[in-house]
């Protein structure tokens, strides 16, 4: 895989030329911007910006003024190799607060290692009903510790709008939930990506991301998907990188809160 050249497609078609990630939401394109805004349980924010020293810190400032009218949260979600190379530093002083830096990883799916087996007596549930969407959520508060009201009610609105768009999964251990996540479809691009792979410490490192992952990669080439992308932590980064996928750049949310 050429890395520049899947990181050049990868600014092209999730990037610059997004589409709405799910119903109620939107994408603008406004001068220097790309930006989603969405209703009820939606993300809002900016997706791709091309911004240079004379007027990154103008752009910043409309979009604040922007969000802060509609009264919502955003995030900016700010790439390694995004211009200016201070924005970080630029979004900070104008109010922004940066979370943990993770890892862009893509993977081309038919060179990715897609064997994975889950362990003896762990299968997995198709979350495709409100009572699998409690048992994603509720994996999700408990592998991470936060709270998934949100996740859950995003989840539901996608399943009755627009099934085929997203798929969620349930790893369980009998009939405990040990492990779950969930895959976004966007129509049109050519990458898939890979969210919320959480399992609850109990369960860790017996190669149940690792098998959820290489599930979700065969649905999505079945589906028609090039590459599988992940914004990966620290911890997943390796159990990634032994599946195929390569590291590309950092992605580091900045979210602003009126």
């Amino acid at each position: 895989m050429d890395h520049a050249s899947v990181l050049a497609l990868h600014d092209r078609d999730v990037r610059e030329g997004a589409r709405p990630d799910g119903p109620g939401a939107r994408v603008e394109r406004v001068g220097g911007v790309v930006r989603q805004v969405a209703d009820g349980h939606g993300w809002n924010g900016v997706l791709w910006s091309d911004l240079d020293d004379t007027d990154a810190d103008a752009v910043i400032a409309e979009q604040i003024a922007f969000y802060t009218g509609l009264g919502r949260d955003f995030e900016w979600k700010l790439y390694g190799h995004d211009l200016p190379t201070d924005l970080g530093q630029r979004l900070t002083a104008a109010g922004f607060t940066p979370e943990p830096q993770e890892t862009l990883m893509v993977g081309e799916i038919s060179e990715l290692a897609l064997d994975s087996q889950l362990p003896d007596g762990v299968r997995l549930l198709a979350a495709t009903d409100p009572a699998g969407v409690d048992l994603v959520a509720d994996v999700h508060a408990k592998a991470f510790g936060t709270d998934s009201s949100r996740l859950r009610a995003r989840l539901l609105d996608q399943l009755a709008a627009d099934p085929d768009t997203v798929v969620a999964v349930v790893a369980l251990a009998g009939d405990e939930p040990v492990s779950a996540a969930r895959m976004e479809l966007v129509p049109g691009t050519r990458f898939a990506g890979l969210w919320g792979g959480g399992t609850v410490e109990a369960w860790r490192g017996r190669g149940i991301y690792r098998a959820l992952v290489a599930h979700r990669a065969r649905i999505a080439a079945d589906h028609g998907y090039r590459y599988v992308q992940v914004d990966a932590s620290d911890q997943s980064r390796p159990i990634l990188e032994r599946l195929g996928l390569a590291p590309l750049t950092t992605t580091t949310p900045y979210v602003y809160e009126p």
